[in-house]
């Protein structure tokens, strides 16, 4: 006992010390690790957002697993999980008010811009449109899937133009749509040419074109002619179409390409012997694990296998053989019991790497989320990057000394070319010009920084609606892979408006800042 009225005096000494010193330290708080409960509104919520950002079957809900997992989560009194028909008027009751939310922002938005499609699985075929504006505010742009709605019957134009036109219609946006963008599918095409809407201009150049000429004769199909004027007559009209520029560079990319390259005997021949030996290679490592995992063995790397459906595919596919030293790819071809590629053959395939760079790039970039104003600086990029490759390319042919195109380098054949990289622009000579030109130059000069528009309001309204456009229609074909992994065959039973709810709330679904 003494001993121990020792130590607390000694301890006293010590806190008065302390206290005399300064002020007694706080005591370190303890964490509360105890999870709070999860009211029953909550918990609905976490597993809707489960349910639908994973793309799984409602019934999961109705799963004994799953709901002796939910049975572990700390909830209030009265929360419960519902079962698949409670569960499923939930969601009804959200996605109706999501719907209810996006109209009314749309409301208080003047210019907005569609990019359409048409996506076939599991023998059922869906018209898909996704929305793009720009805030008023902020400038910064803004996506939602609209609709993805079932297509009967053949796609002909008249389907294709009144689909559009009801999608555009059932949110209100007739009068708002400034373009829709969509692929070069003849039926696309067709239809905005048939429904397009008509101006003074368009009455002026059809008078000159009806005046008949000297021995001029034209032979039109009258029931065509007949269709198209009954139809057109205030009936349906569809807003100014834009062609997706991706999808025209990707057919430059493949069939003008190919065309060129097949018109010459000796670029042909290298041209077939070296794509024939990739396909080869492609084909026997995808169809064959034992030839995978030797091409991973011998080359450290994966082949990637081009797709007709993503752009750039072949172009990656290429690249990833020309990456492999020769010896070594030849070495896997020996063991597969392909052909081994010739110094000619994997020349090729690095000259075609280093000229098509600049044309994967400007992909990248518009299908990117970026306006329409993009498409006229990246085109323009892009041939004087042509042309500096040629000139290149013809003076490592004259000079002896030069470096061979393939290991020129050269901004085309950087791997860590950026967005901004891309882009080079010559300074404008500075000369004295009226008020509204040297508005639109110093907006043009202020680099990236599109907080100017907020000084000049008529630049501002032009860029709100010039640019709302997509230059692509890569949004919608990202809404069809996704609906891929909704619409399953083990799913045959799932309604078309059940699918398309659950797809649009996949994309949607707890996105508030899209709605801002």
């Amino acid at each position: 006992r003494h001993v121990s009225y020792e130590k607390k005096e000694e301890k006293l000494g010590q806190r008065a010390v302390t206290s005399a010193e300064g002020p007694t330290p706080p005591k370190q708080q303890k964490l509360d690790f105890g999870a709070k409960p999860v009211s029953d509104e909550e918990l609905k919520k976490l597993v809707a957002q489960y349910i639908v950002e994973e793309m799984l079957p409602i019934n999961t809900v109705d799963l004994p697993l799953f709901r002796a997992i939910i049975k572990k989560i700390p909830t209030s009194v009265n929360a419960k999980l519902p079962h698949r028909t409670t569960f499923t008027s939930y969601l009804e009751k959200e996605f109706t008010e999501m719907e209810r939310n996006l109209k009314a922002a749309l409301n208080e938005i003047d210019f907005v811009s569609t990019t359409a499609d048409i996506w076939t699985a599991n023998n059922r075929s869906y018209m898909g449109v996704t929305l793009h504006w720009i805030s008023r505010t902020t400038l910064e742009r803004h996506k939602v899937a609209l609709a993805c709605w079932r297509i009967r019957g053949r796609h002909t134009y008249d389907v294709i133009g009144t689909e559009i036109k009801n999608i555009h219609s059932s949110y209100g946006l007739l009068n708002k749509v400034v373009a829709t963008v969509t692929d070069n599918g003849s039926n696309f095409v067709k239809a905005f040419q048939v429904y397009h809407p008509v101006t003074e201009s368009d009455d002026e150049t059809e008078e000159e074109e009806s005046t008949p000429k000297d021995d001029d004769v034209t032979f039109s199909d009258l029931s065509e002619i007949l269709s198209a004027e009954n139809e057109s007559d205030g009936q349906l009209s569809l807003p100014p179409h834009r062609r997706c520029a991706s999808h025209t560079i990707n057919i430059i990319c493949t069939r003008d390409v190919e065309k060129h390259l097949t018109t010459n005997a000796e670029s042909r021949a290298v041209y077939r012997s070296s794509t024939a030996k990739c396909t080869a290679l492609w084909t026997k490592s995808s169809r064959s694990t034992l030839a995978s995992e030797t091409v991973e063995e011998i080359s450290k790397r994966k082949l990637l296998i081009p797709t007709s459906t993503r752009w750039n595919s072949f172009f990656d596919a290429v690249k990833r053989i020309a990456e492999i030293p020769m010896g070594e790819l030849n070495t896997v071809c020996t063991k597969l019991g392909l052909k081994c590629f010739k110094d000619q053959e994997y020349q090729f395939l690095h000259e075609y790497c280093m000229a098509m760079k600049p044309l994967t790039a400007a992909l990248d970039i518009l299908q990117g989320d970026c306006p329409y104003g993009t498409l006229l600086p990246t085109l323009e990029v892009l041939m004087h990057k042509n042309i500096d490759y040629l000139l290149t390319a013809e003076c490592c042919t004259t000079a002896p000394l030069a470096k061979s195109p393939a290991s020129v380098p050269s901004a085309t054949t950087s791997s860590s070319q950026g967005e901004m990289d891309f882009f080079t622009f010559e300074a404008e000579p500075e000369e004295e010009t009226y008020s509204a030109e040297k508005e639109v130059m110093d907006y043009l000069m202020s680099g990236y920084d599109l907080q100017i528009l907020h000084k000049v309001s008529s630049i501002k309204t032009i860029f709100l609606k010039y640019n709302t456009p997509a230059p692509s229609s890569a949004p919608v074909a990202r809404l069809f892979s996704l609906g891929g992994l909704v619409l399953t065959p083990k799913r045959n039973r799932l309604s078309d408006r059940r699918f398309e709810k659950l797809l649009l709330m996949r994309l949607l679904f707890f996105n508030k800042k899209y709605l801002c």
